[in-house]
């Protein structure tokens, strides 16, 4: 493999990208933790609950959910699992797939997320918005979107 072309990472290159993998981590352990002791909901729980809330009927296929939070399906599975017995979800056959699983909302999980968004939107201010100007922000949404692109992902709805 030629490496003409390339540049080599200068000492700099690598402080910024350490300190920002750095950084993230400790800001999404955080959010994490806040989340926990707030709501009782894990960051997994959570994305699981945003994305049945947003779907029509509060339903999805269990692969659309997979897809929709960017989890392997067996990762999701088990995580289902525990869920279902806190009565977050309920899993029901597909009517026109009976390999497949419908994940639904119950009414105890709907009301966990409301529970739950409050203080994790007052999380997010506290740890994240509060410490950003507004050009700061334009400049992470400018970054953010750079990145997606350079990925290969689509823009966040």
């Amino acid at each position: 493999m030629s490496t003409q072309g390339r540049k080599s990472i200068d000492a700099e290159q690598l402080r910024i990208w350490r300190n920002y993998i750095e950084t993230a981590e400790i800001l999404r352990a955080r959010l994490e933790s806040r989340l926990q002791s707030d709501s009782a909901l894990s960051s997994g729980d959570y994305h699981v609950l945003l994305a049945l809330s947003e779907a029509a009927g509060r339903s999805l296929r269990s692969s659309e959910l997979a897809d929709s939070i960017g989890w392997e399906r067996s990762r999701l599975s088990h995580h289902l699992g525990r869920m279902e017995k806190r009565e977050l979800i309920r899993r029901e056959r597909c009517a026109d797939d009976s390999r497949g699983s419908q994940i639904v909302l119950t009414d105890t999980g709907a009301a966990a997320f409301r529970r739950g968004s409050v203080p994790h939107l007052k999380a997010i201010q506290d740890l994240f918005l509060d410490a950003l100007s507004r050009e700061q922000l334009d400049h992470v949404e400018q970054m953010t979107e750079s990145l997606r692109e350079h990925l290969g992902l689509d823009a966040p709805s």
